[in-house]
Formats: C-alpha cells, sequence, structure tokens
C-alpha cells in the first residue's frame, strides 16, 4: 500500500532553528525500506525541497536547538510539524525523517 513520507529538515543556524524544509514522496514497502529511501535521497532533496517558517516565540526570537532537542525526547517535535503535514496532506503519524542542517552542513548518513 502506497502511503506518503517525508523528508524534513531542520535549518539550524547559531545554535536556533530558523525554518524546516519538507519534500514528499508516495512510496510502498515496509516501513525500513521507506526510512531507507528517505535517508538515500536526504542530501540530493535538500535544495528541492519546500521551506517552511520555524516557530518564533513572543519576542520574535527562534527557538534555540537545544529546546527542540528536548521536544524530540519527550516525542513532542511532531507537533512543530503541522503546518508541513497540513501542506503535504498527510494522515495522522506519517513517517518522516528528520535531518539536521547545521550552519549549510546537511548531516545526513
Amino acid at each position: 500500500m502506497k502511503e506518503t513520507i517525508l523528508n524534513i529538515y531542520i535549518i539550524i543556524e547559531k545554535e536556533n532553528v530558523v525554518s524546516f524544509k519538507a519534500k514528499a514522496y508516495d512510496a510502498e514497502g515496509t516501513d525500513d525500506e521507506k526510512i531507507n529511501l528517505l535517508k538515500s535521497i536526504a542530501k540530493a532533496d535538500f535544495n528541492s525541497a519546500n521551506v517552511f517558517e520555524a516557530p518564533k516565540n513572543n519576542k520574535g526570537k527562534f527557538m534555540e536547538y537545544k529546546k527542540f532537542a528536548k521536544l524530540e525526547r519527550q516525542g513532542l517535535q511532531y507537533q512543530l510539524f503541522e503546518e508541513i503535514f497540513s501542506h503535504y496532506q498527510v494522515p495522522q503519524n506519517p513517517l518522516v525523517c528528520v535531518t539536521p542542517v547545521v550552519n549549510g552542513d546537511i548531516l545526513a548518513n
């Protein structure tokens, strides 16, 4: 059965999450096969991925990456991707591969 899977990039500059990028695919196979596909094309996808805004606090400042990492440890980082999920009209709990991009370096395996 085909499902929409996503490569999501967290753009980090000077230790702040300044934007997200994402690219979607319709893919079949096991979850492991889909994740391996996303990982294998992560670097190639980056330049053609769509840009999405990162959250800012009430003072207009971007979230520090360490705060994002804390949300990630709690499994709550997906709340920050709602705009991406809505844009691609994916069902709840989509399969995603999240890749950090730190000061321009894509940290993909």
